[in-house]
């Protein structure tokens, strides 16, 4: 028996979150267009000269690679003529996008998502990925402000990631109490089939992943927590060292496999890198619905509510052992 295609098993599926109208399956199904658009893209890139640096610097502070802005601006012709999405906001942008013909106006649905995740890979075939986050507005009337995005990740409605790599991979949980699922897109034909039904995150194994290069810039708690797993000391079990560069690679094979994630706060940097409506709070949500869980350190992921569009938060996402470990070593 063939594997549901994306669309048809959001469809299947629609009944099971509450209050479903369909307008939230129509999303998916966009975010679904829009990794495909990217997937091919990225491919073809190298052949129509999209490799490269436009010479900008982005809100973030980074050089804005060529195909950072191309995804990006996949996103806003994805979504323009969606009535039920308001806005969007984008790791890419200083200001959230709102759409202004009316039916947008009352939408109210707003999108979040870094549309090129580790674009550093880009220039060596390396894996690269997009996080995507979607919320509601409580008060339609009028236009989506940037308040209406300061969300903390316990009222994301929907969340998840697309991997760009050997394969395409679209995973996504939604709903009250969803599950995660993974789908592998079909180049020959244009379609996602699902591949990877209710994922659970094992709680055993893995490995454990961090940018061992900041460790000077790390407190003592950290450069203790990161020593313990490189010796085989950490009371988890032994974890093998794997580093991507690109988040959504990385959590992916720890969604997978098992293990942790870290990036903790710099001493240049006591927040971090990674942004929390963009990064931190989307794959978090994935997280515990696998099984797993996250935190900054302190306090669960999901709990934190933001201030800022472009907030930073440090990340320690895996299973629940290795990330509870984590919580009571940084005490």
């Amino acid at each position: 028996m063939t594997s549901p295609t994306l669309i048809e098993h959001i469809r299947q599926t629609e009944g099971h979150h509450p209050g479903a109208t369909g307008e939230l399956s129509r999303i998916l199904a966009r975010l679904s267009l829009a990794g495909r658009m990217i997937a091919q893209r990225l491919l073809n890139a190298g052949f129509l000269g999209e490799h490269g640096d436009t010479g900008q610097i982005n809100v973030q502070g980074e050089v804005v690679q060529k195909l950072d802005e191309l995804a990006d601006s996949i996103f806003v012709r994805v979504f323009e003529s969606h009535p039920g999405v308001c806005g969007i906001g984008s790791e890419e942008r200083s200001k959230i996008h709102a759409y202004d013909d009316e039916e947008s106006k009352s939408g109210r649905y707003m999108i979040l998502y870094d549309p090129l995740d580790g674009s550093g890979n880009i220039d060596i075939n390396g894996s690269l990925g997009t996080i995507f986050s979607v919320h509601q507005r409580d008060d339609i009337r009028g236009a989506v402000a940037e308040g209406d995005f300061l969300q903390p990740g316990n009222a994301q409605i929907a969340a998840g990631y697309i991997l760009y790599g050997p394969a395409t991979v679209f995973v996504y949980t939604a709903g009250g109490e969803g599950s995660v699922y993974g789908f592998t897109l079909d180049r020959s034909i244009g379609e996602f089939f699902l591949t990877h039904p209710d994922i659970r995150m094992p709680e055993t194994g893995g490995s454990y992943s961090v940018n061992e290069s900041n460790e000077p810039k790390w407190n003592d708690d950290v450069k203790e927590l990161v020593a313990s797993y490189r010796q085989g000391r950490a009371p988890v079990g032994e974890r093998v060292a794997r580093y991507t560069g690109a988040l959504v690679a990385d959590f992916h094979r720890t969604l997978l496999k098992g293990g942790i994630f870290m990036y903790p706060g710099l001493s240049d940097r006591p927040r971090g890198k990674l942004r929390y409506l963009y990064e931190a709070a989307p794959l978090s949500m994935v997280a515990e619905r696998a099984g797993g869980a996250s935190t900054d350190g302190k306090i669960r992921t999901l709990d934190l509510q933001p201030t800022e569009l472009h907030e930073r938060c440090p990340l320690f996402i895996g299973s629940r052992g290795d990330v509870e470990y984590a919580t009571s070593s940084l005490e």
